[in-house]
């Protein structure tokens, strides 16, 4: 003790000095901080989203801490942690149902303004030139006029063009898509106007990859016949043809499930999302994500492919069924209600299976990033979880 220093004791004969209570039990001590706000009902949107979030279901889920998991992972349409086949499928609904404009709307949009091409065609050579149509005459018997001729004619080279710029229509969509896949995650709702910005200086390159892409299809297709062709004109033999036929055939269906699955299906949502990304760059990023993940990736897209080749034809299926009937009971306005017929199945179609395809990819290569990359922490950053 220093020297000089001034002492406290309490006086002679005065009580000890008493220590604080102990908090009660069950209260929190002091400084904690206040208790966490009860959470959210299910279905309601998480802080700062525009998507419903849920609460995690699963052993142990009963506690504050488990339910309040759902909205902390769950920002936006997808849980921000490596996805399930469901958790995939749930969020391209989800989206298409939460934010119809920039998805259904879309390619509903494109589809139509494409469509309008060939029934204007239809009305025109209808009322100016005369020319009719008739599905159901044999043109082998001789029985077509020359007005029916040119009306079939108009038929199938209207439909055909106009289906040329429906596909440029909706693979545009589908680089619009990718974006407002990306912001749902993280739960933002962005219309289809800032969609459409978000795709300003990469829509000639996705025209392009979507290009070479049909490119190198068709190669291995006039590949497969070409070499079909030289081995029988070659051999001369019925039998060596037949097998290599069915083994050719084999392979280059194996040849083309490979190349769709490693380098052509996630490629459009590589271009889009990242920066400063070509065509060529967005095949070389496919071909990494998909490294590991083929058989994965392959039963996704083909399951994919099914569900919107089922849908879409049933969506479809009673306008082409119009389309046939409707002339041969106005042959006079055969033209144009078959255009018109077509135009509106090729509308319901896509209605469908634009969005929900163009969904599911850009979603498996969410999650081939979240798997690989840790992707899911920077979208959670995006979704201000984390700090910066």
């Amino acid at each position: 003790m220093t020297a000089g220093a001034p002492h406290n004791f309490p006086p002679p004969g005065a009580p000890p000095p008493q220590e604080p209570a102990p908090p009660a039990y069950g209260a929190p001590p002091p400084g904690y901080g206040a208790p966490p706000p009860p959470p959210a009902p299910p279905g309601a949107p998480a802080p700062g989203s525009a998507y419903p979030s849920y609460p995690v279901q699963g052993p142990g889920a009963g506690g504050p801490a488990w339910q309040t998991l759902g909205a902390a992972h769950k920002p936006g349409a997808i849980p921000l942690r490596p996805l399930t086949l469901g958790s995939i499928y749930d969020g391209a609904f989800r989206i298409m149902r939460y934010n119809p404009k920039a998805t259904v709307g879309a390619a509903v949009l494109v589809t139509a303004v494409a469509m309008i091409i060939p029934v204007v065609v239809g009305i025109v050579l209808t009322y100016a030139a005369g020319l009719t149509l008739d599905l159901t005459a044999d043109s082998s018997s001789g029985e077509m006029t020359d007005s029916e001729t040119l009306g079939l004619l108009a038929y199938y080279g209207s439909s055909v063009f106009g289906s040329l710029i429906s596909w440029v229509g909706i693979t545009l969509v589908t680089g619009t898509i990718a974006h407002v896949v990306h912001d749902a995650a993280v739960g933002r709702k962005i219309g289809l106007e800032q969609s459409w910005a978000a795709t300003r200086g990469k829509r000639w390159r996705l025209i392009g990859l979507s290009l070479l892409v049909g490119l190198l299809f068709s190669l291995m297709l006039v590949l497969w016949a070409v070499l079909l062709v030289a081995v029988i004109v070659l051999t001369q033999s019925v039998l060596v043809s037949i097998l290599w036929g069915l083994a050719s055939t084999a392979g280059l269906v194996v040849l083309l499930l490979w190349t769709w699955a490693r380098l052509f299906y996630i490629p459009v949502p590589a271009l889009m999302l990242e920066p400063e990304t070509g065509v060529f760059a967005a095949l070389a990023r496919s071909w990494r994500l998909t490294r590991g993940s083929f058989w994965r990736v392959l039963g996704i897209a083909l399951l994919t492919w099914l569900i919107g080749s089922f849908g879409g034809g049933i969506l479809a299926t009673p306008f082409s069924i119009a389309a046939v009937v409707a002339p041969a009971i106005w042959p006079d306005q055969g033209l144009v209600l078959a255009l018109a017929l077509q135009s509106l199945g090729a509308v319901a179609q896509n209605a469908f299976v634009a969005p929900f395809l163009a969904g599911v990819a850009t979603l498996l290569y969410v999650d081939l990033r979240m798997r690989r990359e840790a992707y899911d922490v920077e979208l959670m950053g995006e979704a201000g979880l984390l700090p910066a």
